[in-house]
């Protein structure tokens, strides 16, 4: 029989004095009490309760056990209480990778948290690279692509897309792209962890499905340079909303193919398990949807 239970039964049987008290305090018959006791009995090879007819009594033996089983029972008590107040109150060490483009929108999530939780710390490391969450021991990723680790949670914050784009220098020396097939004729600078490769995929006219192979003399994984390079007239970018933007306004850059759309990618915050969420990554991640639903407009870039 399970042996916690079996101290619980046997200090409930002595403080109350009897197998039929104590069944009705823990819920159930007397002979599953009694059963339990024999057993707890049995393993110790010593006897731990005189029974008479009117009442149940400690032996000499049963008196220093029951001593010992008090003092057990009440540190796991008190164990299940302090991680019960470890579960609702935010403290401890967060663990946080964030994309490095993203980092404006969650810089102010990790400055509120921070001021709302003084029990709480961060360590935050910001990159643009593939991630194993469990083996580098993270708590909470946010990143503007899907995670390639299908055994983590993705929660979803905001839609975002790429804008094709170039600056009005480079369109003049090189022509406007008229037909996405005249892409194949252009410099094209690519993004390293876009999920498509050197395939740039949109959604066309009649939402069609479609998509043309592309080349370019820069690779990256850095959004601030492809931004330097084609605000210097050097080629063609997909560009995030959250990146192009202020350029697209200012008229910096130029969009190309409105009538092609590029699919949708989402900023996602993944962590590995959805059981016993921790406290600090559940208010990390409430405040993190309340600032991203601030900036869906912006992010969604509806006006280009």
């Amino acid at each position: 029989m399970d042996r916690l239970t079996g101290l619980t039964v046997f200090t409930q049987v002595a403080e109350l004095g009897g197998f039929s008290a104590a069944a009705r305090r823990l819920g159930m018959s007397t002979t599953m009490v009694s059963n339990h006791i024999q057993a707890l009995e049995d393993r110790l090879g010593a006897r731990l309760l005189n029974r008479t007819t009117r009442r149940v009594s400690l032996t000499d033996v049963g008196r220093g056990y029951y001593e010992r089983c008090t003092r057990i029972l009440a540190e796991l008590e008190e164990a299940d209480t302090a991680a019960g107040l470890l579960q609702t109150t935010v403290r401890g060490t967060l663990r946080l990778f964030v994309g490095v483009h993203i980092m404006p929108f969650i810089a102010p999530v990790v400055v509120e948290f921070l001021a709302l939780h003084p029990g709480a710390s961060v360590e935050l490391n910001s990159a643009e690279r593939a991630l194993d969450m469990v083996e580098e021991g993270f708590d909470l990723a946010i990143l503007a692509t899907q995670p390639a680790d299908g055994s983590v949670v993705v929660r979803q914050l905001a839609n975002w897309h790429h804008i094709l784009c170039a600056s009005p220098e480079y369109l003049g020396k090189h022509g406007i792209p008229q037909q996405l097939e005249d892409l194949k004729h252009h410099n094209c600078m690519r993004y390293s962890l876009y999920p498509f490769g050197d395939e740039w995929h949109f959604v066309g006219p009649g939402e069609s499905q479609v998509s043309v192979r592309v080349s370019g003399n820069l690779v990256t994984n850095s959004a601030p340079v492809l931004r330097a390079a084609v605000l210097a007239g050097l080629g063609v970018i997909m560009a995030p909303t959250f990146i192009a933007t202020d350029d697209l306004r200012e008229a910096k850059i130029i969009r190309l193919l409105p009538d092609h759309r590029a699919v949708d990618f989402a900023i996602n915050a993944s962590y590995p398990t959805r059981h016993h969420l921790s406290t600090k990554v559940r208010a990390f991640l409430d405040l993190a949807s309340r600032h991203m639903a601030q900036h869906r407009a912006q992010l969604a870039a509806d006006a280009f």
